[in-house]
């Protein structure tokens, strides 16, 4: 896509000053007849930009900007709306988004119509009666979505309940985290789960009052049985999926996503995909250190390969802090179901797993990426990258945290000290907010999760995510709950942390883009970068910020071809457009599928292991 990475460095190194590069060259395209938001602090607004072979070559007045103008240059007209750099995932899983296409819409409102059980198995008939034809290519019924702090039962549905919608057909449904599901009494068959099974390390089996398995699994358990049921999906599958979620990605104006849990299956099948153009975005993969370490050091790079690069490794030490599994320094406040008293969550790695791969990763200068949600995540991640460090010294590798959802402000100030860059989930806010509040830590500590707040008082970078497909990729979502910290009953949580407009864009653009190693190609509309835009409806840094998440993305560019054009998109074609361009996805939510290659004598895992090594 666009030119290769050292010819870019080059055009960086030659960006000595705002102006052309060369006076009197002629441009593809000159941008303009809107707002231009740079996210550059020494020009943060212009009137017009100059772009050739997919590099920007000028920023500044419209007049200057026409200089560059030539019998073949097209002239794009913004048509008073608002252009800003292409957004950066911070922390999100690409291929998996794709999964959505596959399962049946399980949310709550406002994304969906799902507020008791009920209309869950009203939600999974009608889209069994819908989807005949993708149930008798992969004999199985999914959904995603379902949340029981938003349903009336307030806890998840069982297997009986699944049984009503289908005994012939095996279901699973996914919850909105993306840590549980619910099997349906034949899939917990094929799985070959019953009442003397023994749940992998780091994931639990649930029981009823009979002893024979409720239906519901987490963490390590639930992982391991979707991927055995999605294994007739096959290798088309995953590429449909890689299409699907890059397009997806591309209409809420992403021109880099990143895959943050991935395998070397899907990262090769996303190879496979961009090698037929079927990418039409930039995507940096993290496979899981557990499992892919070889493959990793093999195909880490700083290069794309047409669109897709290895950026690193990902490790994941605890679970879902709406779902309670989430490894706490202390008890949950009041958490919904049966748990003990005392209960903390637990870790679905071990210490040594956590310091073994910190280790491994800072022996090899390969950046890692570490989901750590709870207090007590984050306190094993400190220790494993302190030890790390004293073992291997500070290098720049740039650590990543991601999610750090309940932090303690003494475990920021250790991020800031161990140089780690935090990857926030202020979407949390909007919606789970009121359940942290009235559930998971309670009013007082309720008030810092995802504490953008205190990163900033330390004059630390951050980047902000949707996780998706645990939420739907909207930029403007994730914008507007890192400005207002607004939740689903219209509380606001932690006042405190919120941060305004101008910094919540930076953590979707310049603060991600030196996240990935790409700050000097992407990330703000310089000189030198990639001509990588996305056009919005309106200003975000002039609207009323109650109101940012109501704004659209009108169109995503791509190394200067436009990717993605809404139907109220701002004109009529374009010279340079992209075969991609599609009106927004209409989709809904689905599990990032990971495997755990862990040697646990269950039938499931050597049918996993085999299918998916």
């Amino acid at each position: 896509m666009g030119f290769t990475s050292v010819f870019r460095a080059t055009l960086c190194m030659c960006a000595v000053s705002a102006g052309p590069i060369f006076a009197q060259e002629i441009a593809d395209t000159i941008y303009n007849g809107g707002t231009i938001l740079t996210i550059d602090d020494a020009r943060p607004t212009a009137e017009a930009v100059a772009v050739k072979d997919g590099i920007i070559i000028g920023i500044g007045s419209n007049a200057e900007m026409l200089a560059h103008q030539g019998e073949g240059t097209d002239i794009f007209d913004l048509d008073g709306r608002t252009m800003l750099p292409g957004f950066i995932d911070s922390h999100g899983h690409t291929v998996m988004g794709g999964l959505q296409a596959l399962s049946a819409n399980l949310l709550a409102p406002p994304d969906g119509p799902n507020s008791d059980v009920a209309a869950i198995q009203a939600s999974l008939r009608d889209w069994k009666a819908n989807n005949q034809a993708i149930i008798d290519s992969v004999n199985l019924i999914v959904g995603f979505g379902y949340d029981e702090s938003q349903l009336a039962e307030q806890r998840p549905p069982n297997r009986y309940e699944l049984d009503a919608v289908s005994e012939d057909v095996p279901i699973i449904i996914v919850h909105q985290s993306g840590h549980f599901g619910v099997a349906n009494s034949l899939a917990l068959e094929m799985a070959g789960i019953g009442p003397s099974s023994t749940p992998p390390p780091g994931g639990i089996i649930r029981f009823d009052a009979d002893g024979q398995p409720n239906g519901v699994l987490e963490e390590n358990a639930f992982f391991a049985v979707l991927v055995l049921l999605l294994g007739d999906i096959g290798e088309e599958g995953f590429k449909t999926f890689a299409r699907a979620g890059s397009e997806l990605w591309a209409s809420y104006g992403y021109t880099t996503g990143q895959e943050g849990r991935s395998s070397a299956l899907i990262v090769e099948t996303l190879k496979e995909v961009a090698a037929e153009g079927g990418i039409p975005i930039d995507v940096v993969a993290y496979p899981d250190v557990l499992v892919d370490r070889d493959y990793i050091a093999a195909n880490v790079s700083m290069d794309y390969d047409n669109g897709v690069r290895v950026g690193g490794a990902k490790l994941t030490i605890d679970g879902s802090p709406q779902g309670f599994t989430a490894l706490r320094d202390r008890p949950y406040y009041d958490p919904v179901g049966d748990y003990a008293p005392g209960y903390a969550g637990y870790a679905s790695a071990s210490m040594d797993q956590t310091r073994d791969a910190i280790s491994w990763a800072y022996e090899n200068d390969i950046q890692i990426l570490t989901h750590a949600n709870g207090e007590g995540a984050s306190d094993m991640l400190i220790a494993a990258i302190g030890a790390a460090q004293a073992e291997h010294g500070q290098k720049p590798t740039r650590p990543v945290l991601i999610h750090g959802q309940f932090l303690r402000e003494d475990q920021v100030d250790s991020y800031q000290q161990l140089g780690v860059f935090p990857s926030l989930f202020p979407m949390h806010t909007f919606y789970w907010g009121d359940w942290h509040r009235d559930h998971t830590v309670g009013p007082i500590n309720g008030e810092n999760i995802s504490p953008t707040g205190w990163v900033r008082q330390r004059g630390m970078m951050f980047g902000t995510h949707h996780d998706a497909p645990v939420a739907f990729p909207n930029s403007m979502r994730v914008l507007d709950a890192t400005v207002t910290r607004r939740t689903r009953s219209g509380d606001i949580l932690g006042p405190s942390q919120r941060v305004d407009v101008t910094t919540a864009l930076k953590a979707m653009t310049i603060w991600p883009a030196w996240q990935h190693f790409e700050e000097t190609r992407k990330g703000s509309i310089e000189v030198g970068k990639i001509a990588d835009f996305v056009i919005l409806s309106d200003d975000p840094t002039a609207v009323d910020p109650e109101t940012l998440d109501q704004l659209t993305v009108l169109s995503t560019i791509k190394d200067d071809r436009v990717i993605y054009e809404a139907a109220e998109g701002i004109r009529e074609g374009s010279l340079r457009t992209s075969p991609f361009i599609s009106n927004p996805i209409v989709a809904h939510q689905f599990l990032h599928v990971i495997y755990q290659g862990m040697e646990v004598e269950q039938p499931w895992y050597p049918q996993l292991l085999t299918r998916f090594r």
